[in-house]
Formats: structure tokens, C-alpha cells, sequence
């Protein structure tokens, strides 16, 4: 009897596990609808044999609630419809569930449903939308439905933590305005969100250098928003505007900084605590900064044009200059940054060694007459 029942075990432990997709991963636990609930002693002989295959493996998914195996990303496809609200309440009790799926975008599908239940936003301890645009400043949102991207818009309209910094890079990046993201300033805007006395950080130093020629970027600096205090300090992970435009050879966005703020083209003042001023035309020489290298001699020519001196101290070491950089880094620019001395140069030069060493001075001009 001991023999059959081992056999009757064994024989369906196989037929479940080969139902289940094979002992590993146990992402594949879910692949059949309505197998979950199924409360037979076949399927819990099955499950029992499962969870002792995967041993050791992460958690598996027949274990997990509805809310968990969505948002797991090991667990299958989502399916819409397959959220419990008790299991959002659940959840909610540890993690905030609304920020586990905004953060990454193959987990997007998973927001209408969770908002529609029941999620909310005072479980989270800041707007869900922050770790997304600090680690993914301009995701793919045209790939998304338009519910979801409804989601993301009420996600930033109803969350006052929302107005940040690196949020606002997000929104005004170009696959945002693809979408329609950038509308959710222009709302921030008619709030009083985005009041100079109210906001925390500069907002024109905030948004992307596509969007400095945008009517919203030009209705904001007629309520009073500065390049000026787009150089402040605020609370963020990404660069501010101006470093991002000299990082990507944003030329447009560079001519409005410039305009407004000429000696950007020579000095950057310190934007956050313990972090020093620094020279433009020694950053965009270091060959990781510029996102086109190929600009770099471009580039150049286009700081020194408007006042930046190859001759100027770094910061960081007053001993040491932009050429002398340009030289320890072995810079393909040293010629623009340091060009040939001309020959009349050269002559005044080689007179002055002469005489210094007590040789007589030949007047070439004299010499010619």
C-alpha cells in the first residue's frame, strides 16, 4: 500500500511538475488560470512536492498573494483582473505599492489596476515617481497604454512630493512630451505648485534643455523663474540644467543659459553642498564627459568664444590649469587650447633669451634696410 501511494505520488508530482513548467524557476508556478486555488489533495501533493524541488530558491509564487506575484516580475505576465484588494492592504502594511510598480516600466501595466482598488499614495514615504526618474531619467513611455499613462499623470497631479527636481527633468524629457507627460507642469504652474516663493529648487534649471524653448518655459521666466535660480542648490540626483546641455552638446539650450548667464561660459558656482565650483571648458576635455565626443573640438571653440581661458586655476588644485590638463590627459584639443606661438611671438621671445644670456641682438628689420 506504502508502494502504491509513493507511486501515485510520484506519478503525479511528475504530471504537476510538468504542468508547473519543471522544478525550476518556480516563476512558472502560475501559467495555468485557476491552478492556484485549486484545493484538491492532487494539487496540494503537487505543490508540497514543488516548494521541496525549489528549495532554496527565492519564494515561490504559489506562495505569494495576488499583489506580490504582479509586481514579483519572475512570476509571468500580469493578468488584469488578478488583484485582490485585501492583498493591496496587505501589502501596503510593509511596502508602498504604488512606488514598487512605477519604478520599473515593465511593471507600468500593474498601476491602473492597483489605483482603481484601492493603493494609496500616504503609504509611501515619497512621490512614487522620485526613484524612477533618478534611476531612469527619460523612460520609453510611448510603449505604454494610454491607461497607463493616465496612471503616471495622476500619480504626478495628486501628490504635492511630486514637484522635484529630478521629476520635472523627467516629465519635460522628449519621450514625457510624446506622451503628453509635460502637461502636468503647465497644471503645477496654474496650482501656485510652482510659485518661486513655494518651490524649492530653480525650475528652469530643473527642466530639460529641449523644453528652455517651450512656451511654458517662457510663461514661468515671465512669472519671475531665473537662469540665475536655475544655479541654486536643490535636492536631487541629476545635473542641473547647464551641465546637462554641456554634457549633450545641446547647443540651443547652451546659447539660453549663456544669454542670460554669460559667465557660465568660464565658471560654474557650487550648486549643492560639498561640491566645488568647476570650469566648463576643463570638464568637456575629460573624454567620458561629453555624450558626443565627437564634438568636443566644437565645443571648445565655442566656451573660448565667449570668455573661457584655457589659462584659468582649476578649483580643486590652483597649481594646475585647463592646458596643463589638456597636456596630463594627453587631449587631442591642446592645439586649440594651446596653439603654436606666432612667429613674431617666437622672434620677441628668442631676443629676450639672447639678451638675457649677455648675446648681442640682431635688429632683423635694421638688418633688411
Amino acid at each position: 500500500m506504502n508502494n502504491l501511494a509513493r507511486g501515485v505520488a510520484c506519478s503525479v508530482g511528475l504530471a504537476g511538475l510538468m504542468l508547473l513548467g519543471g522544478c525550476t524557476p518556480a516563476s512558472l508556478a502560475f501559467t495555468v488560470v485557476g491552478v492556484a486555488t485549486d484545493t484538491s489533495m492532487t494539487w496540494t501533493i503537487v505543490k508540497h512536492l514543488h516548494e521541496k524541488a525549489t528549495e532554496g530558491d527565492p519564494i515561490s509564487c504559489m506562495r505569494l498573494n495576488s499583489v506580490e506575484r504582479a509586481l514579483i516580475g519572475r512570476c509571468g505576465s500580469f493578468t488584469p483582473g488578478s488583484i485582490k484588494p485585501a492583498d493591496i492592504a496587505s501589502i501596503e502594511q510593509q511596502e508602498c505599492a504604488l512606488s514598487l510598480a512605477a519604478y520599473d516600466p515593465k511593471l507600468w501595466p500593474v498601476l491602473p489596476e492597483l489605483m482603481e482598488k484601492g493603493a494609496k499614495l500616504k503609504t509611501c514615504r515619497e512621490s512614487p515617481l522620485l526613484a524612477l526618474a533618478q534611476t531612469r531619467p527619460c523612460p520609453e513611455f510611448g510603449k505604454s497604454s494610454p491607461e497607463v499613462i493616465a496612471a503616471l499623470q495622476t500619480l504626478a497631479d495628486t501628490d504635492p512630493r511630486a514637484v522635484r527636481h529630478d521629476i520635472v527633468r523627467m516629465l519635460t524629457c522628449p519621450n514625457a512630451r510624446a506622451a503628453g507627460l509635460h502637461t502636468v507642469i503647465d497644471r503645477w504652474m496654474a496650482s501656485g505648485a510652482l510659485a518661486t516663493d513655494r518651490v524649492g529648487f530653480g525650475v528652469l534649471g530643473a527642466v530639460h534643455p529641449d523644453y528652455l524653448s517651450s512656451p511654458t518655459a517662457r510663461r514661468l521666466e515671465a512669472r519671475g523663474h531665473t537662469a540665475q535660480g536655475g544655479l541654486g542648490a536643490y535636492d536631487g540626483k541629476l545635473v542641473s540644467g547647464y551641465e546637462e546641455a554641456l554634457r549633450t552638446s545641446h547647443w540651443e539650450a547652451l546659447d539660453w543659459w549663456l544669454s542670460r548667464a554669460p559667465q557660465l561660459a568660464q565658471r560654474v558656482p557650487a550648486t549643492q553642498n560639498g561640491r566645488m565650483p568647476w570650469l566648463p571648458l576643463a570638464r568637456v576635455i575629460v573624454p567620458t564627459f561629453l555624450e558626443k565626443p565627437d564634438t568636443q573640438g566644437e565645443m571648445v571653440r565655442y566656451l573660448m568664444a565667449r570668455g573661457a581661458s584655457p589659462w584659468q586655476s582649476l578649483p580643486y588644485d590652483p597649481n594646475q590649469t585647463v592646458v596643463s590638463l589638456a597636456r596630463q590627459l594627453r587631449s587631442p584639443q591642446l592645439a586649440l587650447l594651446e596653439p603654436p606661438l606666432l612667429p613674431a611671438v617666437q622672434t620677441v621671445r628668442s631676443k629676450t633669451a639672447a639678451a638675457g644670456r649677455g648675446e648681442p641682438v640682431r635688429d632683423e628689420l635694421a638688418s633688411t634696410k
